[in-house]
């Protein structure tokens, strides 16, 4: 690691920690509840601008690959002058071996929305950045987690990228929650943000090659398909039949590996923050 360089007496002295909130940071707790934590990569463009820089935020799946991505989008957030976060919702939080409470949102009582939502307050509290709305890309169960997210918070999205979910919830008033969105409100309390979401950027993509189905059957379940490519399909139609706009991208010869198909979603975060005011 690099260490900042030397600078005349006369120059003003910078304490320095802060060179760990620029580039690649460190993992920092969550103040307000410190099992969970987050990652950034803060860009040069951070130290000299007068207005926020815009927020995109990457959602890890199963494997918990934080910052992989995060480190994957170092040059994309210098190119685009924008802060990318990596929030870490680490396994086996409200019961020993859970993999997979967060992508449906609520599970053991946690609401991972909602700790979402706190990683971005408490980045907002510290760096110059448009929190206010940001964008947001998940991968595998971290596409589980966007498409259920943005149900909730459309209006706190600036475009939203859903990747290869293994499976899928469909905006359906007669299916119960995961699977649809019946009693969304009973269990959240609030109602599904159809008419936000037709105003959203909405990207779904998905490796041309991603048909492996030995962690994803549900024997039994209408899960929209038996692939992720099938289920993303289904999630598109029922996006389209409510009035959604989906822009859906199946890249060629990759099969589930969230980092190849990047190159893809990073075109289309760079055109929609190319379109920000």
């Amino acid at each position: 690691m690099t260490s900042p360089q030397a600078t005349p007496d006369s120059a003003r002295v910078l304490d320095p920690t802060e060179f760990y909130y620029g580039g690649p940071t460190p993992f920092f707790a969550l103040q307000s509840d410190q099992r969970f934590s987050y990652c950034l990569y803060v860009p040069s463009a951070h130290r000299t601008s007068e207005t926020p820089l815009p927020l995109l935020v990457l959602m890890h799946g199963t494997q918990r690959t934080a910052e992989r991505y995060r480190n994957d989008y170092r040059e994309f957030a210098e190119q685009n002058d924008t802060i990318v976060l990596a929030p870490l919702f680490p396994a086996g939080i409200a019961q020993p071996g859970d993999l997979h409470g967060f992508k449906r949102l609520s599970f053991e009582g946690i609401r991972y929305d909602l700790i979402l939502l706190d990683i971005i307050a408490e980045v907002a509290a510290r760096f110059r950045v448009d929190a206010d709305r940001f964008y947001l890309h998940g991968f595998s169960g971290g596409g589980q987690f966007a498409h259920r997210f943005a149900y909730l918070h459309a209006d706190r999205l600036a475009a939203l990228s859903i990747g290869a979910p293994g499976r899928v919830t469909r905006i359906d008033p007669d299916v119960s929650w995961w699977l649809g969105t019946a009693d969304v409100r009973e269990l959240f309390g609030t109602d599904v943000q159809v008419e936000t979401l037709r105003k959203l950027p909405v990207q779904m993509i998905v490796g041309g090659e991603d048909k492996d189905t030995w962690e994803i059957a549900e024997p039994g379940i209408d899960a929209g398909g038996d692939t992720r490519i099938e289920r993303l399909t289904t999630l598109r139609k029922n996006f389209e039949s409510n009035g959604i706009d989906v822009q859906f991208d199946v890249v060629p010869g990759v099969a589930h590996r969230g980092l190849l198909i990047q190159p893809v979603v990073k075109s289309f975060i760079a055109g929609e923050l190319a379109r920000r005011p």
